[in-house]
Order: structure tokens, then sequence, then C-alpha cells
């Protein structure tokens, strides 16, 4: 690992006031440049290649009556120059070179406020303190965003109705100019902000822990501005899942819970943004990833990827059987030997397998001693339903008692919330299942926020608009599909849980709550295990469907779940994405459309191959027009020097595997 660090002061500019002082930092490329005026009011504003990113925009904070960010008595101001390749196991691939300049405000008092410039990232700042105390409130948070131009965004508004903070961070994205964004309803973040050029713009955050997340609300004129969740009054739990609803709020938004000091300062969550010069820049852009805290899991060795047999959403739908189909032992044996028989690593127990309100009371029909033994006995590993603050409750006592099992892990569901109470819990129940050695699966989650950086143990995570919403929703899953990868999954992995064997056209496709389909085609879902990032992925379908449809099911069995490499070779939001990832020596390429039919080049010799290669070519059949399950696979010799042309059926998708 090479590590780059230069230390000097920065000459403070006098403006309009003996007390007002511009502070300027660029990317070490020098194409993103950041000014901040520490006057009165901090404000800051970006560039990117002579272009405007962020007009200038205040930050401040407000702990216990004290506004840091106002009347800014700046005691000194440094830089710091970073350039490092830094380990990344389990992320989009296995490294990063990492280059940043940095510029730290020393604002007295024990508080500062650092800025960064990344090289092909983009930018961010945080506060921080060495002073503050156990016992402190922090009550506001000026976080703005301000634009000059009436730029289109793509909006994923919260849900919420009554309670605009209470939402499971799933929705579409409402496409509008900044003007239109709505009054009174808040938006989650990832939000993308696309500037003339065809630069992009991503806000989000990062390193969000013990603190609430980021939502983004309209300001005035072009603005949007940062809204955070208060820390909750007063709650109330529901009596058949254990699921807790907020009542009432209280006026913090958060509440330090231990002493700060020079040798520990109390960091607070990174304000960010992501800049792309193309959309198809945006899914491999890495600015959350490097901006969170470092692994706390000394030994990864044994956080194992992989594939997942899954019950819920093709709602153990088996046949073919002798014993009743459902939750019971048989039934989950039977998935333990379709994963065994497929090489797949793991099989979920979704909602069901415990008593709703006590994670320790195992259902009757279910033996689950039995299932870890005869789960080991087929090389499988078991997995958990939980809800998370039902698992809280008995946290040590769970995690000790099924890891001594066998269970390899939990799947953590309906927080719903990212308040600074509900982000403490997370980071608990990570650290105490690292502590016993147990995989985490967070559902009803807002995005990951780095958080897989900091426990890599928590492998994925929901947060996104997956294909449980075909059990019951006919909104357009086709064009959300070749949407967020460039939004959402810039701050993360997701929990899609693709793979549907029952495909359907957009002009016949309806929900269906005990027999699911997908919108698109069969070579789509095959085609979303590249696309979409997921170290630990699901197949959705029922064990089944896929032993009739082999060809497939031994195709998608194949595809890694972790990468050496990703690159996306071409894309647009909304339009179609291409995406190439290398697993040793072995490209995996991944491609999508909307509803929209497209004939694609595929030039390998980007990728840096050359000559002729054996190749596989998994894509839409002739009549995926009629029958969208229809598909084809067959080998090929490809050759780099002339880009290869696959057919795209609408709602369709391919797969090529380059040796």
């Amino acid at each position: 690992m090479k590590r780059i660090l230069t230390f000097f002061l920065l000459a403070a500019l006098t403006v309009a006031g003996a007390d007002a002082k511009i502070y300027k930092l660029t990317s070490p490329d020098r194409k993103t440049e950041v000014t901040v005026d520490a006057g009165r009011q901090i404000v800051w504003s970006v560039t990117h290649q002579g272009k405007e990113v962020l007009a200038p925009s205040a930050v401040s904070m407000t702990v216990d009556g004290k506004i840091i960010g106002q009347e800014a008595k700046v005691k000194s101001a440094r830089t710091e120059k970073v350039k490092q390749t830094v380990s990344s196991p389990l992320w989009r691939q296995a490294s990063l070179t990492e280059s940043y300049n940095q510029l730290t405000l020393e604002l007295g008092d024990g508080w500062g406020l650092t800025f960064r410039a990344y090289d092909g990232e983009g930018v961010g700042y945080r506060f921080w303190s060495t002073s503050v105390k156990k016992g402190a409130c922090v009550t506001a948070e000026c976080a703005e965003f301000n634009f000059s131009r009436d730029y289109t965004t793509y909006v994923p508004y919260s849900t919420g109705t009554q309670n605009p903070y209470a939402t499971s961070f799933e929705n579409q994205y409402t496409v509008a100019p900044l003007s239109a964004f709505h009054p009174d309803q808040p938006a989650f973040t990832p939000l993308l902000v696309c500037l003339d050029g065809g630069l992009r713009l991503e806000i989000t955050d990062s390193d969000i822990e013990a603190y609430p997340g980021m939502f983004l609300r309209k300001g005035p004129g072009l603005s949007l501005k940062g809204d955070f969740a208060p820390v909750p009054e007063k709650v109330h739990e529901t009596a058949t899942r254990g699921q807790v609803f907020v009542d009432e709020y209280s006026g913090k938004l958060a509440v330090i819970r231990e002493n700060a000091s020079k040798k520990a300062p109390r960091y607070f969550p990174w304000r960010l943004l992501a800049i792309a010069g193309k959309d198809a820049d945006l899914p491999v852009n890495n600015l959350v990833w490097l901006t969170a805290s470092p692994s706390r899991v000394k030994d990864i060795s044994w956080i194992k990827p992989g594939k997942v047999a899954w019950d819920w959403w093709n709602n153990w739908n088996i046949t073919g059987v002798d014993f009743p189909a459902g939750i019971n032992t048989e039934t989950y044996q039977y998935y333990i030997d379709f994963a065994a028989a497929n090489g797949i690593e793991y099989v979920v127990l979704d909602e069901g397998w415990s008593e709703p309100l006590d994670i320790m009371k195992i259902k009757p029909a279910i033996d689950l001693k039995e299932l870890c033994r005869y789960a080991a006995s087929k090389n499988v590993d078991l997995i958990l339903w939980a809800v998370c603050y039902v698992l809280d409750k008995d946290l040590e006592k769970a995690c000790k008692t099924y890891a001594k099992m066998g269970v390899k892990g939990f799947k953590i569901d309906f927080m719903d919330r990212d308040d600074q109470p509900v982000t403490e819990m997370l980071y608990r129940i990570a650290e105490t299942c690292a502590r016993h050695n147990l995989l985490v699966d967070y559902h009803g989650m807002y995005k990951p926020a780095g958080m897989n950086r900091t426990w890599p143990n928590v492998i994925n995570f929901e947060g996104v608009w997956g294909l449980e919403q075909m059990k019951w929703s006919k909104n357009d899953q086709v064009v959300y599909d070749v949407t967020f990868p460039f939004i959402r999954q810039l701050s993360g992995p997701v929990d899609y849980t693709q793979g549907a064997m029952r495909n359907m056209l957009q002009r016949e496709f309806v929900p269906n709550y005990s027999n699911p389909s997908s919108q698109g085609t069969r070579a789509r879902q095959v085609a979303e295990y590249i696309i979409f990032d997921s170290p630990l992925v699901m197949l959705c379908d029922n064990p089944t469907a896929y032993m009739k449809e082999q060809q497939t099911t031994d195709f998608i069995t194949a595809i890694p779940t972790v990468w050496d490499e990703t690159r996306v070779l071409q894309g647009e939001i909304g339009q179609y994405i291409v995406t190439a990832r290398r697993s040793g020596s072995t490209w995996y390429v991944g491609g999508l459309t909307n509803w929209d039919a497209r004939d694609l080049k595929i030039d390998l010799g980007a990728l840096g191959l050359k000559g002729d290669h054996d190749a596989v070519l998994f894509c839409d059949g002739v009549n995926a027009t009629r029958n969208a399950t229809d598909y084809r696979q067959e080998s090929l010799k490809v050759q780099t020097k002339k880009p290869l042309q696959v057919h795209l059926a609408p709602g369709g998708g391919f797969v090529l595997v380059v040796e």
C-alpha cells in the first residue's frame, strides 16, 4: 500500500471584512475545486472542469445552543494529500486507488470541519469535535445544496404519509426539475441532479453512525436542504411483528454518547457530492465506500459471499412432493437438497420459523437443530430472518445460541427508520454478529452509507425497489432496473432478489402474491446477476421451478458474486446499461434495456483483451417478444478486433461470459 502525506498551511485571502477568509481546495488532478468562505457563515461551493457544480451553500451544526459554522473563527487551516491503494474485499472490485486532497479547518473550542476533493469520485465535508461532552445534544444541522439553474432531478420521495421519516427507503424515481420538488415531502438519498453537458451530481451521505441519515427537502429557490429525523420521544410496538413506530419526536437530532478528546474525536457523517462526467461513471463511483470508516473486523476470512435459495418470494410453492409445502422441516430439507445439488451456498428461513415476538422460541413445525445438521452434511449454510427490534431484545443470547447451533447469519428486517436510535442499533447488531461470526443482510433498511466497509459481515442491504414489488405492484420495474444502478447503487450493494423463472411481457403482466412473476425477459433476470452489486444474492424462485429450467439455473449458479474488477462499458440512465465484471481471468458482461428493443455493440478490446476468445452468450430468444421466457444460449468465438452485436428484446437483457 502506497501512501503519500503532505501538510502545509493555506494562505487565507481577506475579503469583505477582517474576519472573512476564503480557502481553495482542488482535487489532485485539478479537475474539481472546492471554495470555502469562512466568514460569518461557512459557505462552500464546487466547480468541476470550470463548470459550477454547487452554488454557494451554507453548512453548520447547532450543539447545545451554539451554532458551529456561524461567526467562524478559523484558528488554523491545513491540507493533506493522500494517494494510496486500498484493499476493498466484498466491494465491486478487489482494490481501489484512493487519491484526494483534504482541507481541515480548526474552528476553535475543539470543533473542526474537514473537506475532501477526490480524483474521479467527488467531494464532501464533515464536522468533528475533540471537546464535545457526553449528554450534549445536536438540535439542528444546516446542509444546503444550492443551484443556479433549474436542473432535472431523479427524486426518490419518502413513502411515509403521516410520518415522512417512517419509510422502507424503497420508491421509484420522480423525474422533474428542481423547481417542481414537492414542497411538503422529503426524499431519501442518494438523489441525482443532471447538470449541463452530461455532468452528473449525486447528493448523499456516508459513515452514518449514532446520527440520523440525511433526507432532502425543498429549500428556497433552486435549493435542497438536508433534513434529519429527530430522536423519538415516544414509540409503540406492534403486537403482531414487534415492529416499532414513532408516536412523538423530541427536539434533538442526536445525543452525544461519549466524551470526545484529541485522541478520540467525535466524527459526524460525511455530506457528499459524487461527480461524474457521464451516466456510465455513476454505478462505479466509490466515494461512499472511500469515506466510510475502515473495517472493524480484523479477520474477515470467515465472511463467505455467495448465493441463497430463498423461500418467501416464491411462497414456498414447491410441487411434486409427498409432504405439505410450507414453513416446516420437510420443506426446508427440500430447499437444502436443491441448494446442495446446484452449488448454492445458503438457504434462508424467512418469516415464520420463530414466534413473532420472541426469536428464541422456534415454531414446532421447524426442527432447527436437525436442519442445521442436515444442511452441514450437504455443505449448505442457513440464514435466519428476524425483525430487528425483536432480535435486539435478545441480541447476545440469540447470536450465541444460533451460532453455536450452526446458523451462519441473520436477514434482519423492518427498521423502516434512520434516526439515531436505529443507526445505533444497526451498528450494535453488526458488531455483535461479527463477534459470533454471523453474516447480516439488512432489509427494510436505508442505503448502505459505507456500513459494509466498516462492518464487512453486513454483506447486503435492501433499500431498493426490488423484485418483491412484483408480488403486489404493477409499477414499471423494467425502467427502474435501468435507473437505480446509476443512483442507489452508488451507495453500495442491493438485495434486489432477482431470478424469476416466470417472465412476462409488458402487456400481460399482473401482480400475483402467491405465484409471482417478473416484468421483462428471462435473459433480463439472468443479466441482473451481473448488473447489480450483490455479494450475497438470492435465487428468488422456488426449487421446483429452477429444476424445470436447469440450463438457466446452471448458468446463474456459475456467476460469481464478488469481483476483481468492475466497469460500466455503456449506459444511459432510464434507457440501458452494459456492465463488465472480471473474476480471475474470466469476464462477465451483462446488459439490460428498458422497454425499447435495442441493438448493442460490445467492444471487448475495451477490456484489454486481444485476439479471439471462447465465450458463452445467454440472450433473448427470437420469440422473446411473444413469450418473455424465450432465450438462447450458445457457445461462440468472439473477436476483440470486431465488436459483438447483441439484440435485446423489449425488457430484455444478455450475458456474455468470455474466458
